[in-house]
């Protein structure tokens, strides 16, 4: 095969992956593609139609010497043994200052242990999140890369050119070295938890409490998704309500079967929260509602054991009024949370996060973008090192106001059954984080009393210690 020094390399050419090379080639970089199917690879020469602009081959050989040094090398393949099972199969093949991106959802802690083997042998290593689906792949993801910053520079007009545009500004940064990129992606994820959980609730409300349509919940959310509540999550939600059932009558959204599925990201950055001792109840919740789901036979075992209330007549004004309200609140707790989580790792890890840069990028492309990240961003930038987005200026007024609508359906939904969790957690979080003074003194008597553990003073310095009911 004559050399052509392609641009840039891609490993895995499924849907994902022959998008985003797609997106390449229609950004003026040429691409070549490597995949072990032979349908793959066709499909994509079919798509790109210029070979000399696009191209691929089932010979990893052939893929690594059509590429431009330093070669640059993206997988998007599934995150575990594969990615290593390529890095190996790739290694003989690359010269000293190479570079490979892990595009996958791969743990952070494999993503240091692949950049330190490769670091050994001269080859850069990113861990780079990819978020927005197979659409984003193709017109535009938000990328979250991590690793050398030097390195970079090589990577840099590639991704600032396929990524998405927010007012024309690139949703890709460096942020930072290791596994930032993955670890932030995690946490994005996370958060993406978060908000779907909130958003589910807030449906089950209003249809259960005001038997709203599926056309009147497709004008509800259609209409915040052009106020403050503006976002992919809540525009796509709308866009569920109205959608017809193809293979029978009625809507869709009433076929689907209410067991969710995961594939571990969320559960991640819940499990890391608690290593790094960062509460992330919305977070957490989520990712267990997405367990108690799948218990559905027992469910439905269950609900004929135990009467559930009917629930009380509210006006349906009201209630959309303060479910948005209540949804709003709920989101910025999440958010919070999750930015916390991130500002706290950046310490642990050493990954010089800069949270302002973070909330830009996340803008456009990404499943978790929203118009509240422009404020969460500036919120940042005025204050690099805010501790949390409660305790910023610009947010404090709209809490402030959006929290007696929270209050009042977590009221409502516990009277009538609904469960609202993530709700719940979420002003349960607020309450608390906003609370001067906690029970917890009780609890600190609680283990020096049966384990000696000691306790701190509110009126004098030290650790203190009692040998109770002596």
């Amino acid at each position: 095969m004559k050399h052509k020094n392609y641009d840039f390399g891609l490993v895995g050419l499924g849907v994902m992956g022959r998008n985003f090379i797609l997106n390449v080639k229609d950004n003026n970089f040429k691409a070549f593609g490597y995949d072990l199917d032979q349908k793959q690879v066709d499909a994509l020469k079919e798509e790109g139609g210029d070979l000399d602009k696009v191209d691929a081959s089932t010979d990893i050989k052939t893929f690594v010497e059509a590429l431009a040094k330093p070669r640059k090398v993206m997988l998007l393949v599934p995150a575990g043994k594969i990615v290593d099972a390529v890095i190996e199969s790739l290694l003989p093949l690359l010269d000293k200052d190479d570079i490979i991106i892990d595009g996958g959802n791969s743990f952070f802690t494999d993503t240091d242990r692949r950049e330190a083997y490769l670091q050994e042998k001269g080859i850069h290593f990113f861990g780079s999140g990819v978020s927005g689906g197979a659409k984003g792949a193709r017109k535009g993801p938000s990328i979250m890369p991590g690793g050398n910053k030097e390195a970079y520079s090589h990577i840099k007009p590639i991704f600032e050119a396929v990524s998405a545009k927010f007012n024309g500004e690139p949703c890709v940064a460096h942020l930072g070295p290791k596994s930032a990129g993955n670890y932030v992606k995690m946490v994005h994820n996370g958060i993406e938890y978060g908000l779907m959980q909130l958003t589910s609730e807030i449906y089950d409300l209003l249809r259960k409490s005001c038997n709203l349509t599926n056309e009147e919940l497709h004008t509800v959310f259609d209409t915040w998704n052009k106020g403050r509540l503006q976002s992919f999550l809540v525009e796509i939600t709308a866009e569920i309500f109205a959608q017809k059932d193809d293979k029978g009558d009625g809507f869709l959204v009433d076929k689907i079967l209410d067991k969710a599925k995961q594939k571990g990201t969320g559960k991640w950055t819940s499990q890391n929260a608690m290593d790094l001792g960062i509460p992330v109840p919305s977070i957490d919740i989520a990712v267990s509602m997405r367990e108690i789901s799948a218990l559905k036979d027992e469910r439905v075992a269950a609900d004929k054991l135990y009467d559930r209330p009917t629930p009380e007549a509210i006006d349906k004004d009201e209630l959309i009024e303060k479910a948005e309200q209540a949804l709003y609140f709920a989101f910025i707790n999440t958010y919070a949370q999750g930015l916390s989580q991130l500002a706290d790792a950046s310490k642990e890890y050493n990954y010089d996060l800069d949270m302002s840069i973070i909330a830009k990028i996340w803008r456009a492309g990404c499943i978790i973008r929203a118009g509240l990240l422009e404020d969460i961003s500036n919120a940042y930038v005025a204050d690099k090192d805010l501790a949390n987005l409660l305790l910023a200026p610009s947010f404090v007024p709209q809490v402030q106001k959006a929290v007696p609508a929270a209050r009042d359906l977590v009221t409502y939904a516990a009277k009538n059954g609904i469960p609202v969790p993530g709700l719940s957690n979420s002003l349960t979080y607020f309450d608390a984080y906003t609370s001067s003074n906690l029970p917890l003194n009780l609890i600190q008597g609680q283990r020096d009393h049966f384990g000696s553990h000691t306790y701190e003073r509110t009126d004098m310095d030290g650790i203190f210690h009692t040998e109770w009911g002596a």
